[in-house]
C-alpha cells in the first residue's frame, strides 16, 4: 500500500485511467473486432464464419455499387472541402477585426458547426430544397418559376449535401482566426510601405503564413467529409437516392451492415475506407513540402 501511496505518478495514472479504459473498450476493441469480422461471413444473428479474403475480393471485383459510392463520395469530398475552407477563411478574415460585437459574430458563425450534422438540420435542409421549399419560394417570388425538387433531382441532389457541408465551416473558421491573430502586424506594415495592395498582401503574406493551418484544416475536413453519414441518410431516407446520387460510401456501408445484415462485408468496407483515407492523408502530407511555409525552417 505504501508503495502505491509513495508513487509520484499515481495521480497521473488515476486521471488518465478514464481515457485509457475508454480507448481500450470503445476504440481499440471495436477496431480489432471489425478487423476479425472483415474476414468472416457474419449476419449479426449467427456466429461468424471464417471466409478469408472473400469479402475484400467481392469489394474489388463483384460489387458494382462500391464504385458508384466511391465516385459519389469523392465528388462530395472534392466539392465540399475546398468550399468549406474558402468560406471559413473568408469569414475569419472578416472577423479578424477589433469591433465590440466580434465575439457575438464568432459565436453565431460557429453555431452551424455544432448543429449542422444533426437530424433536425438535415430535415430542415429537405424543407429548403424540396419542390415546395424555401428556395423555390424565393425563386418564384423574384420571377424565376420552378417546382424542381433540388434534393429529388439526380443532377443537384449531391450538391445540396455539399452546400450543407459548406454551411458547417465554424470549426475551421475559428482555427483560421487563431492563425490570423498570430501573423505579425509588422509584415503588413512593411508591405504597405512598399505599396503592396490587398491582393498582394493576401497571396504573399496571409496565405504563406497560414499554410500550416490550411494543411491542418484540409486534413481534418477531408477525413470528416469521408465520414459524412447523417445528412445523406436523412435527406435520401436511407436509400442514397435519387438514382444512388447521394449514396455516400458510409451510407452504403451502413445499409450493408444493418439493412442486409452483412456485418462481415461491412467491416471489410470500413477497413478499405480506412486505407483510402490513410493514403489520401499521406499524399496531402507529402505534398506539404511544395506549398507549406514553416517560418522556423527559414523557407
Amino acid at each position: 500500500m505504501n508503495k502505491w501511496r509513495d508513487n509520484p505518478h499515481l495521480v497521473g495514472y488515476v486521471f488518465a485511467a478514464p481515457f485509457i479504459v475508454g480507448f481500450l473498450v470503445f476504440t481499440l476493441y471495436p477496431m480489432l473486432s471489425s478487423l476479425y469480422y472483415s474476414f468472416t461471413d457474419y449476419n449479426l444473428l449467427e456466429a461468424p464464419h471464417w471466409v478469408g479474403f472473400d469479402n475484400y475480393n467481392k469489394i474489388l471485383t463483384d460489387d458494382d455499387k462500391i464504385g458508384k459510392s466511391l465516385r459519389v463520395t469523392f465528388t462530395y469530398v472534392i466539392g465540399s472541402v475546398p468550399l468549406r475552407l474558402a468560406f471559413a477563411l473568408l469569414v475569419a478574415m472578416l472577423l479578424n477585426v477589433g469591433t465590440r460585437a466580434v465575439g457575438l459574430y464568432r459565436s453565431a458563425y460557429y453555431l452551424p458547426s455544432l448543429i449542422g450534422g444533426s437530424v433536425a438540420v438535415s430535415i430542415m435542409w429537405t424543407q429548403i430544397f424540396g419542390d415546395k421549399g424555401l428556395l423555390n419560394s424565393v425563386l418564384n417570388a423574384i420571377g424565376i418559376h420552378t417546382d424542381t425538387s433540388w434534393i429529388g433531382n439526380p443532377s443537384t441532389a449531391l450538391w445540396t449535401l455539399v452546400l450543407l457541408s459548406a454551411w458547417q465551416f465554424g470549426s475551421s473558421m475559428l482555427i483560421f482566426l487563431a492563425g490570423l491573430k498570430n501573423i505579425p502586424i509588422s509584415l503588413y506594415e512593411a508591405a504597405n510601405v512598399d505599396g503592396a495592395g490587398p491582393a498582394t498582401r493576401f497571396f504573399k503574406i496571409t496565405l504563406p503564413m497560414l499554410s500550416p493551418i490550411i494543411l491542418f484544416n484540409t486534413i481534418m475536413q477531408t477525413i470528416s467529409a469521408f465520414m459524412t453519414f447523417t445528412p445523406a441518410y436523412i435527406i435520401s431516407r436511407g436509400e442514397g437516392g435519387p438514382l444512388d446520387q447521394t449514396l455516400l460510401y458510409s451510407l452504403y456501408l451502413y445499409r450493408r451492415a444493418f439493412s442486409f445484415f452483412e456485418m462481415g462485408y461491412a467491416s471489410a468496407m470500413a477497413w478499405v475506407m480506412l486505407i483510402i483515407i490513410g493514403v489520401i492523408t499521406l499524399a496531402i502530407f507529402k505534398s506539404a513540402s511544395l506549398w507549406v511555409h514553416y517560418e522556423s525552417k527559414g523557407e
